[in-house]
């Protein structure tokens, strides 16, 4: 193999370690892509190797039909390696604009050297009956709702009784590819300007028409070409995610809880608004707890960090009650698919009562610790009633000094309690947002 042969499969090759890893061992791609990426020195096979990782993810349920109609019979469980290769290569010859010879002749040299002596034979005959049979394949697979919509039968179920007129569009949303967005560091830059700066370095960007701290690019680019990043001028972050710190009404020299803080984008921002709050950052992991503070590091700013279970309170909490409290409760993330389409994959119909539960107990535990007129913020990035208002209202009929606090907004859909944003919505991520101010007794 020379070195030319290398370069060229490389890309396919990751890809399909990580879509194996993934499909077969249950790994979040967020926790494994960057670091086997960064093998790659070309920016461009960093690009190639993140498309066909996160399209195959994407339309896995899509391409899991047309491999059904085109292999004579289902691969062993200890082929499942060839299994992997087989969806990276059809969603190059099928979805992707690619040149065929290339991802055919590419994708069976990859097999070859897969120890299984009939392997190359098998997928060379699997890629070009899908070529010549495109046409079928593809009209029928929009026929079967799994196939068109790329999402588990019970995903779309769920959405269907969420969201009877918006479920389409939802699971449409849910597989696009979503934009790169930034969030200006307010304390070193205004937005205007570092467009500006963007634009001097040949970026194309424009400002968001409805989030006053974001940027949307037109093209991803490395975040080592964005001005100024390595000294916190600016952040990644969608635009869904940066309303978070607006909805807390923030002021100088609160106590402000985040009690769900990694990997930080959140915490960060409220740093940004307001630099001199008390602000507490928890999560219950150690090293997700470390990106926090390298983000803060990186924005210069600063806020104390603790290790610890939010709903644990007396692991961690001091008495003293807090002004603001963010909680950006764990969820099944079915809102930010667009960005991790392997949730689709991960997630089970089974994680969701669970989740459910979790986000009761945390919102039961951080109550108490709200100053009397202070906000709490319940923030999921869920599309999944169950995770939000379903929470929310059994929350506030539990609580007597709870009662919301509208978000009035151009942004999303509103609710009985709380907005949710949809799935590529105004050019953003789904996130469901409820804000609730605590009183000393609030009648029904």
């Amino acid at each position: 193999m020379n070195t030319q042969d290398a370069r060229v499969r490389q890309p396919r090759e990751l890809a399909t370690r990580l879509v194996f890893q993934v499909l077969e061992q249950g790994e979040s791609l967020a926790g494994i892509l960057n670091a086997e990426m960064a093998a790659l020195n070309d920016p461009r096979q960093r690009a190639f190797t993140r498309e066909l990782v996160l399209g195959t993810l994407r339309w896995r349920n899509r391409l899991e039909f047309f491999l059904g109609k085109l292999l004579q019979k289902p691969l062993r469980k200890k082929d499942r390696d060839l299994h992997a290769l087989l969806l990276v290569g059809l969603y190059q010859v099928l979805m992707l604009d690619t040149a065929d010879h290339a991802a055919v002749s590419e994708t069976v040299d990859l097999a070859r050297h897969t120890g299984k002596s009939w392997a190359a034979g098998l997928v060379n005959g699997v890629l070009r009956n899908a070529l010549r049979q495109s046409d079928s394949l593809l009209a029928e697979a929009d026929t079967v709702p799994t196939a068109r919509w790329s999402s588990p039968d019970w995903w779309i179920k769920q959405l269907q009784h969420d969201w009877p007129d918006h479920w389409q569009q939802i699971l449409e949303g849910g597989n696009q590819r979503a934009p790169m967005v930034l969030r200006v560091n307010s304390q070193q830059s205004s937005r205007e300007a570092y467009i500006e700066l963007l634009l001097e370095e040949g970026i194309g960007a424009r400002p968001h028409a409805l989030v006053d701290s974001a940027i949307e690019l037109d093209m991803p680019v490395p975040v080592d070409s964005l001005p100024g990043f390595r000294a916190g001028s600016v952040s990644v972050q969608d635009a869904a995610a940066q309303l978070a710190a607006p909805q807390l009404m923030l002021e100088p020299g609160q106590r402000v809880l985040d009690a769900c803080a990694a990997p930080g984008g959140k915490t960060g921002h409220i740093a940004e608004v307001v630099p001199d709050a008390s602000l507490l950052a928890l999560d219950n992991t150690p090293n997700r707890l470390e990106n926090v503070e390298e983000n803060l590091q990186r924005l210069k700013l600063k806020a104390e960090t603790v290790c610890a279970d939010a709903g644990a309170t007396g692991d961690w909490w001091d008495g003293r009650q807090f002004d603001r409290i963010l909680l950006d409760a764990p969820c099944s993330a079915s809102g930010v698919v667009r960005r991790h389409p392997d949730i689709k994959q991960l997630r089970r119909e089974s994680d969701l009562p669970r989740l459910s539960a979790q986000q009761r107990r945390l919102l039961n535990a951080l109550w108490p610790l709200l100053a009397p007129g202070g906000i709490l913020l319940y923030v999921t990035c869920s599309v999944f009633r169950c995770e939000n208002t379903t929470v929310v209202e059994a929350f506030m009929a539990e609580h007597d000094d709870a009662a919301e606090l509208p978000l009035e907004a151009e942004w999303g859909q509103p609710l009985s309690v709380g907005r949710q944003l949809l799935p590529g919505e105004q050019g953003m991520d789904g996130f469901y947002y409820a804000r609730l101010i605590k009183g000393s007794t609030v009648s029904p």
